[in-house]
This record gives C-alpha cells, sequence and structure tokens, in this order.
C-alpha cells in the first residue's frame, strides 16, 4: 500500500509576488496556471502549501485511483 498524496493546483499567478513565494510556488514544480501536481502528504508539504495559501490550494476528491 502506497503513501498518502496530497494533490495541490497553482490557481493564482507568481507575478508581482515576493521572491521568496516564487521560490515556494516553483520547488513543488508548478509551472502553469491551473496545474495540478501530486504529492507526499507530509506535515512538511503541508506547511508550504499553506505559506501561500492565496496562491496555492489542496484540491479535494478522490485520490484513490
Amino acid at each position: 500500500m502506497g503513501s498518502k498524496t496530497i494533490k495541490i493546483q497553482y490557481f493564482r499567478s507568481i507575478i508581482g509576488r515576493p521572491e521568496p513565494q516564487k521560490r515556494i510556488v516553483r520547488s513543488l514544480g508548478l509551472r502553469r496556471l491551473n496545474q495540478v501536481v501530486e504529492r507526499e502528504d507530509t506535515p512538511a508539504v503541508r506547511g508550504v502549501v499553506a505559506k501561500v495559501p492565496h496562491l496555492l490550494q489542496i484540491v479535494e476528491g478522490d485520490a484513490s485511483k
């Protein structure tokens, strides 16, 4: 059985945002608006997403496919 994952969506542009926020988005592997990536569900990843809640969101849905 695999480890749990979460889906993270990039829904608002980083244009005009401070450099640390841009680095956070890029570090998750997000490049395009509305892109969704799947990452391991750890407190560290959730903390990174919580740093920029105005740019990223955790997508709810059926993750067990």
